[in-house]
């Protein structure tokens, strides 16, 4: 740990952003092949920005001779984050029935439809939907947990960046 001390606060920050976000994102995995829940389609769209968030967190550290390019990579790493907080936020609303989600995960099934055209929109159907809530803890959904630890992360992380906008 010492080691990374010394490493310009960028870089630092990259550092934390990739831990940060690949915690996240095994957290995800655990649930998803240790305890059997499988993702829905917001699920993997809340995974897509911690993945950019690592890669830019990766290159900040890496960036340690060059803070501000190093700057630049925690910059987008925050701000992936932030979208994934964003998402996280917007899933929790369809889970809990405040907005509607997108039709491709939470819609019923149209009325109107032949037998065949049924059949076919029967048999397309994603079977993992978007509204439903599948774990959570003291009532809060995984897409909320999600959307709460990322704001943090995010927050944490910009805040501390504000430090070297000030030097």
């Amino acid at each position: 740990m010492a080691a990374a001390q010394r490493l310009p606060l960028p870089s630092q920050l990259g550092l934390i952003a990739l831990l940060g976000s690949g915690v996240m994102i095994g957290g995800a995995f655990f649930f998803q092949y240790v305890m059997g829940l499988a993702p829905c389609e917001m699920c993997h769209w809340q995974r897509w920005p911690h993945f950019a968030a690592m890669a830019a967190g990766l290159a900040a550290f890496a960036s340690s001779s060059r803070p501000r390019l190093a700057t630049i990579f925690v910059v987008i790493a925050i701000a992936a984050i932030a979208i994934s907080s964003a998402i996280g936020i917007f899933h929790a609303g369809v889970e809990y029935r405040w907005w509607q989600g997108p039709q491709s995960c939470t819609g019923t099934v149209p009325t109107g439809l032949s037998p065949e055209e049924l059949k076919k929109y029967l048999f397309g159907a994603k079977m993992v939907r978007c509204d439903a809530i599948v774990w959570s803890l003291f009532g809060i959904s995984m897409a909320g947990w999600n959307a709460i630890l990322s704001a943090i992360l995010a927050g944490g992380l910009a805040s501390s960046l504000s430090r070297v906008a000030r030097t």
